[in-house]
């Protein structure tokens, strides 16, 4: 299993005999911001790692320093995002002034004027036809939470179990399906495919703080937390919510996978501890934010029943139509969006291997966004068509490629089919206007000429071969 060697080489680093003197042998003085917050984190990873029951007692004062701030706008920046209630986009506040801004900022926050403002919440359309809610806090909250987070993240990540991968630096899906796999090849074929009922919407706020009391007792800091924990959500031109919320963090802010993982590791802990029912019965947890799987040579009744009432008393329960248990070996499972299934060896019949490739419904969702954006793009120039196309492409297939993990060949082969088909089905009801590529075999033409990306020539570094 991975060991903490990537988390290591983040944030555990020799800071060598002087105070004054930084990861990178610099002053302070000399050191550029990111550096700054850089060798904080460093030090705060290493007196959690070092004091497993330390409690860090001044950590607001920071949030609100010049090279915080700009940091995490720096991070908001990047993410771009779009404007919340009060309507401040992005590039307002470059209009405005970024130094300006920040120094507002944070004299709003040294002097605890800082409020927080409610969240919007838009709809998004999930693949099953239903809809997921997610908030969009403004700019100035996002700028705020970040800076938070870059705080705490370095502090609980010294406490996080190994078998967490979701919203983790130096951790991804792809690390929790290598895990996945190794425990197949172990012989713990039995799963407890889990599905946590509305997980971001019910987390108790009572029950989180406790978690993070455990690590953090400065009284400014959990108030600001707070603060966004109870934000009113503004939808449909109203108001709701606010200081009567008593539980749920809302997706979309900064924060909330942050607080999501603080909470979820106490099931991590519990499942992992040597004299629980599931290490008794040799059971190990893959998790991936609020999406896990338990995993055994057998997984039987207690163990699930010994979930349900440990997921009871967080205040959480899980969705008993999608929960269910697999014998891998006789039936596929999905996570993450791939499909899992133990196959047989084209090459030898008697030989069997875990095939790990995407989803149907992962398949469909890239034929979906083709589509629309076809569909919706009717009059670009063949260069615009194969570098907009090409952004979706990437994407799904860097995702789906896991060196030694993943087998998306057969899935490359049928995305490949689906473009010829559909590029030359654009560019044949362009005839009215006498298209040049009407009538003509579009995708080779696209792939040969403007660099379309042929799925089945794709590697994860983004060389065709």
């Amino acid at each position: 299993m991975e060991d903490q060697s990537k988390l290591r080489n983040k944030y555990q680093q020799k800071d060598g005999a002087s105070q004054q003197l930084t990861l990178f042998g610099k002053k302070k003085s000399e050191m550029s911001d990111a550096e700054r917050v850089f060798s904080l984190q460093c030090k705060l990873y290493q007196k959690a790692k070092q004091e497993k029951h330390y409690r860090f007692y001044v950590l607001y004062d920071k949030i609100f320093q010049k090279h915080m701030l700009m940091e995490a706008w720096l991070a908001v920046k990047s993410n771009q995002g779009t404007p919340g209630v009060d309507g401040v986009s992005i590039k307002e506040v470059e209009q405005q002034g970024v130094t300006e801004y920040l120094s507002a900022l944070g004299e709003e926050l040294r002097t605890k004027q800082y409020r927080t403002q409610a969240v919007k919440r838009v709809m998004i359309p999930k693949a099953n036809g239903g809809e997921r809610p997610l908030g969009i806090p403004t700019v100035k909250d996002r700028i705020v939470q970040t800076a938070c987070k870059l705080l705490l993240e370095p502090i609980f990540e010294a406490d996080f179990e190994e078998s967490s991968y979701g919203f983790r630096p130096e951790r991804s899906s792809a690390d929790a399906l290598g895990a996945i796999k190794d425990y197949l090849r172990e012989g713990k074929s039995e799963v407890l495919d889990a599905d946590l009922s509305k997980y971001f919407d019910t987390i108790p706020h009572d029950k989180l703080l406790i978690g993070l009391k455990e690590r953090i007792s400065d009284p400014r800091l959990l108030d600001l937390i707070q603060q966004w924990l109870k934000a009113p959500i503004y939808e449909d031109g109203k108001f709701k919510g606010g200081k009567k919320n008593k539980v749920g963090t809302p997706q979309g802010g900064v924060i909330s996978p942050l607080l999501a993982n603080i909470y979820l590791n106490l099931l991590d802990r519990i499942v992992n501890h040597p004299m629980s029912v599931f290490s008794q019965n040799g059971v190990k947890i893959v998790r991936y934010a609020d999406d896990f799987v338990l995993m055994g040579k057998q997984i039987g009744t207690e163990v699930k029943e010994k979930l349900k009432s440990l997921l009871s008393r967080m205040g959480l329960r899980l969705n008993e139509e999608k929960t269910r248990i697999v014998e891998a070996k006789e039936e596929s499972f999905d996570f993450l969006g791939f499909t899992i299934r133990y196959d047989k060896d084209l090459m030898n019949s008697n030989k069997r291997y875990w095939n790990i490739i995407p989803s149907r419904k992962s398949e469909q969702k890239i034929r979906d966004k083709i589509k629309t954006y076809l569909d919706t793009h009717g009059h670009y120039r063949a260069q615009q068509v194969s570098d907009d196309l090409n952004r979706v492409l990437r994407g799904w297939l860097n995702y789906f490629e896991i060196k030694g993990v993943s087998y998306p060949a057969v899935s490359k082969r049928r995305l490949r089919y689906y473009l010829q088909e559909r590029m030359n089905r654009y560019y044949n009801r362009k005839s009215q206007r006498k298209c040049r590529l009407y009538g003509q075999n579009a995708f080779e033409v696209l792939v040969k000429k403007y660099g379309l990306i042929d799925p089945t020539k794709y590697t994860t570094n983004g060389v065709r071969l």
